[in-house]
C-alpha cells in the first residue's frame, strides 16, 4: 500500500490563531516570559503544571524574546522560492491581469467555510453504520486471526457474512468502556462518521456467536463472559504524519503568530479539507483525554526527536483522504484516571486550534448551555448499545469531569471568538 505523503510544513500552523505557549515549550525547551492575552481558566480541580508540556522548570514556560522569526514571514519563504524557479508564486507577472478572488476557508473568524466542509469526505454513512453494526451483531465469527488489530491479545475475525472486525480485548474493562463511550461521544459530538462502526460482544465458549472458533477461544486466553469490542475492518487505510509546525520542519526560536485567512486562502483544497478533520480531532480528543494518539507522539519528543515525522498513534488515511480516528480506548475512563499526567499536552493542543467546524461548536455550546453532556451521552449509549449494562456508565466524577471540560471547550471557541474579533 502506498503510504500517505507528508503534509506540508504550514499546514497546521494556519490553525493556530493564538501562539500556543505550552506547545512550544517542548518544542524549543526554552524559558517562558509572560502572555499578555487572557486564557480560559482550566476546569476546577486541575492538577498543578498543566499550562506547560511537563513539571520540569524548563518545560513551563513558552517561547518569547524580540528579534525571532514568524510563522507569517517562513510562509514567505517557500513562496518565494516558487517564484524564482517558476515565476508562478503568489505575485503575477507585470501585465498580467489579477487572478480571481478565492473564496475564504474561513466564516465570520473562526468557523470553516461551508463550501470548505462540504469538500470534506463523508466517512462512515449513519446507514452503512446501521447496517454494518445489526449485520456484525447477528453474525458467527468464522474464524480468529492474531495480527492486525494493535495488542497480542486482540483478534482479527472473519464473520459468517464475509465481513472482517478486530476485536478487542482490553487489558482491564475500563478500556472497552472507554473505546464505546467515545464511539457514542462522538455521535453526541456529530463526528461519528470519523470512527469505524463500533459494537460490545460477550465471549461466550459455548454461545452460538463464537461456536465455530471455540478451539481458538480457549487458546486466546479470554476470560469466559468477557466484554469484547467489535469494529469495523476498513482496507487500504494509510498512515498520517502530523501537519507541521509540530515537526522539526518549523526549526528552534521561531515563534507562531496568528494567521490571517486571506493566506489560509492559498493553500490547495486537500490541506483544507485536512485541517478541518485535525480541528474536530483535536477537540475530540481533548474531552475524552485521549493519550495515545498525537498526545503520545508529542511526549516521545523527549527521547525521539524525528518522532513527529512519523505516523501519528491510532489516525489513519482512508483512500478518499477521509481520517479515520482509531482505537479510542484511551478516552474517557482510562484517560480521566491519567488527567495529571496528560493534560499538560492535551490542552495546549487544544488551545492551539482556533478554527472550528460549525456544527461542532454549535454542539458544544448546546452542552454548555444545558450542563447535559453526561446525560446526552448516557442516553445514547443505553439506545444504541444492547450490553451497555455490562460495562456500565461514567462515575459522577466521571460524568463531573466531561462537562467540566465540554465547558472548557466552550470557553476557548468564546476566547477565539474574541481573539478573531480584534485580528
Amino acid at each position: 500500500m502506498k503510504r500517505a505523503r507528508r503534509a506540508a510544513p504550514p499546514v497546521l500552523g494556519l490553525l493556530l490563531l493564538g501562539a500556543l505557549p505550552g506547545l512550544w515549550t517542548v518544542l524549543l525547551r526554552r524559558e517562558a516570559v509572560a502572555q499578555p492575552e487572557p486564557e480560559p481558566r482550566p476546569p476546577a480541580g486541575s492538577p498543578p503544571g498543566r499550562w506547560g508540556w511537563g513539571r520540569s522548570p524548563v518545560a513551563r514556560g513558552e517561547p518569547g524574546g524580540d528579534g525571532q522569526k514568524t510563522f507569517r514571514a517562513l510562509l514567505a519563504v517557500p513562496a518565494a522560492g516558487r517564484e524564482e524557479r517558476g515565476g508562478k508564486g503568489r505575485f503575477a507577472a507585470a501585465g498580467s491581469p489579477p487572478p480571481a478572488a478565492a473564496a475564504s476557508p474561513v466564516e465570520r473568524g473562526i468557523f470553516w467555510s461551508r463550501e470548505l466542509e462540504e469538500q470534506v469526505p463523508p466517512g462512515f454513512a449513519a446507514e452503512e453504520t446501521a447496517a454494518w453494526l445489526s449485520a456484525a451483531r447477528a453474525a458467527r465469527v468464522a474464524s480468529l486471526e492474531r495480527g492486525g488489530c494493535g495488542r497480542s491479545s486482540n483478534r482479527l475475525a472473519r464473520l459468517s457474512d464475509g465481513s472482517r472486525a478486530c476485536v478487542r480485548y482490553g487489558i482491564n474493562p475500563e478500556q472497552i468502556q472507554g473505546e464505546a463511550l467515545s464511539y457514542h461521544l462522538a455521535g453526541v459530538l456529530g463526528m461519528q462518521e470519523r470512527l469505524p462502526p463500533m459494537a460490545l460482544a460477550l465471549v461466550e465458549t459455548r454461545g452460538r456467536q463464537w461456536e465455530p472458533v471455540r478451539e481458538e477461544l480457549r487458546g486466546s486466553h479470554w476470560a469466559e463472559g468477557a466484554v469484547v469490542s467489535l469494529t469495523r475492518w476498513v482496507d487500504n487505510l494509510t498512515a498520517v504524519v502530523a501537519p507541521a509546525p509540530w515537526g522539526a520542519e518549523a526549526g528552534a526560536g521561531r515563534r507562531l503568530q496568528p494567521l490571517s485567512a486571506g493566506e489560509l486562502g492559498g493553500l490547495p483544497p486537500s490541506q483544507l479539507v485536512e485541517l478541518v478533520q485535525w480541528s474536530d480531532l483535536i477537540l475530540f480528543d481533548y474531552l475524552t483525554a485521549n493519550f495515545d494518539r498525537l498526545v503520545s507522539n508529542l511526549f516521545s519528543l523527549q527521547w525521539d526527536p524525528r518522532v513527529m515525522h512519523r505516523a501519528t498513534s491510532n489516525l489513519l488515511r482512508a483512500p478518499d483522504g477521509g481520517l479515520v480516528f482509531m482505537d479510542n480506548e484511551a478516552g474517557l475512563v482510562h484517560g480521566y484516571r491519567l488527567l495529571a499526567m496528560w493534560d499538560p499536552y492535551n490542552e495546549p493542543l487544544l488551545r492551539s486550534v482556533c478554527v472550528f467546524r460549525e456544527g461542532t461548536a454549535r454542539r458544544v455550546a448546546e452542552l454548555h448551555r444545558r450542563r447535559s453532556a453526561a446525560a446526552e451521552l448516557r442516553r445514547r449509549y443505553r439506545a444504541r448499545e444492547p450490553l451497555w449494562a455490562r460495562l456500565g456508565f461514567l462515575s459522577e466524577r466521571q460524568a463531573e469531569l466531561l462537562q467540566a471540560r465540554v465547558d472548557f471547550v466552550h470557553r476557548h471557541i468564546a476566547h477565539c471568538r474574541a481573539q478573531a474579533a480584534v485580528l
